[in-house]
């Protein structure tokens, strides 16, 4: 109804192909009733989709995660097998060797990143370079010690302009961005594991130690 009122006092003309024009204010009514019944079915859809989503994670069907992280390749489903992860071994050696760097070299995120350009190992797009935010990424996913995970994130209201956004003027389009929901919330998927879950909880607890000493989070008095 906003953006018919927008249109109208800009002399433009709004035609709708399934509907009458609404010349009457009978017309218009129905017009504003149609648009409201089309938001709650959109609404209700969108609940359904997520709902069914939820059920078939619960369930271990890997569909329900669309793709793959670096490290293996997605194996869409057929008529006679479900979807799932094929461990890429190539990759997966990558994998080992950033957390054998993080776990036991004790190197730094941003120096694990200049090792692999260093040594020009391809990304999994195989175009562009590694990022700081990629190595982060895989050190903090669970998939690589055999639990992917569904539902990790959820959306939310923006409430801080990011170093990303100041890029690009401070300006975005949306209003809204991903939050981390909490661990437990997360819906666990078996997929063949390419370290070990020692390894994993151990990248964990550096990563929480380094978080906790970074410039970022210092106050100074």
């Amino acid at each position: 109804v906003v953006l018919l009122d927008e249109f109208a006092s800009c002399g433009t003309e709004v035609l709708f192909i399934n509907s009458p024009k609404a010349e009457t204010p009978e017309e218009a009514l129905l017009l504003q009733f149609q648009g409201m019944i089309a938001e709650y079915e959109r609404a209700m859809i969108k609940e359904r989709s997520r709902r069914g989503k939820r059920f078939k994670a619960k369930t271990g069907i890997v569909n329900v995660l669309s793709g793959a992280p670096y490290g293996y390749n997605y194996i869409r489903k057929t008529e006679e097998t479900a979807a799932y992860y094929q461990i890429n071994e190539e990759e997966a050696l990558v994998v080992k060797e950033i957390y054998r760097l993080y776990t036991e070299d004790f190197l730094s995120i941003a120096d694990i990143v200049r090792e692999l350009n260093h040594r020009k190992i391809p990304t999994k797009k195989r175009q562009s370079k590694w990022e700081r935010s990629t190595v982060w990424a895989t050190l903090r996913n669970p998939a690589y010690m055999g639990k992917a995970c569904f539902g990790k994130t959820e959306q939310a209201d923006r409430h801080r302009i990011t170093k990303p956004l100041r890029k690009k003027g401070g300006y975005s389009a949306r209003n809204s961005c991903n939050k981390e929901k909490p661990r437990e919330e997360w819906i666990e998927i078996s997929v063949p594991a390419i370290i070990l879950t020692e390894t994993f909880e151990i990248a964990q607890e550096r990563l929480k130690k380094n978080k906790l000493h970074s410039q970022r989070n210092t106050v100074e008095i």
